[in-house]
């Protein structure tokens, strides 16, 4: 029983993972699982201490507010600089290979223009010595 360690140390009372102290009435009592916080009715949050005497449940939520919501932002920050660097990635240079791709089409188009010709010239050759042009 908790109980049983009021108006003693904070260290004696704690050694049992079930109790909560509360240094303001130098009280022991059963934590209240039922509750994620203690209610103010049985120990205020700066006076309440649960699992070690050094930190008070109120520096507690401040502490694990400011490393979350940092967390968070750090989080967001990093989403938004990888979205725009590929975005401006794919909107600033096209890639090397759709580079390559478009010159090696430009050189098929024009190798096969100059077959063209040649062919063109070929035929008009070959109707002009049969004499059918």
């Amino acid at each position: 029983d908790c109980r049983q360690y009021t108006n003693r140390s904070c260290e004696e009372c704690l050694k049992n993972v079930t109790c909560l102290w509360c240094a303001s009435s130098r009280r022991c009592m059963e934590y209240p699982v039922r509750r994620i916080l203690p209610p103010a009715d049985l120990c205020e949050l700066r006076s309440a201490r649960w699992g070690v005497c050094w930190v008070n449940f109120e520096a507690l939520i401040i502490a694990m507010s400011v490393v979350g919501g940092t967390l968070l932002i750090m989080l967001g920050v990093c989403c938004c600089c990888c979205c725009c660097k590929k975005k401006s990635k794919r909107q600033v240079s096209p890639d090397k290979d759709d580079e390559r791709a478009a010159r090696e089409r430009e050189k098929r188009r024009v190798r096969q223009e100059e077959r063209r010709a040649e062919m063109k010239s070929r035929h008009d050759e070959i109707r002009r010595k049969y004499g059918t042009v």
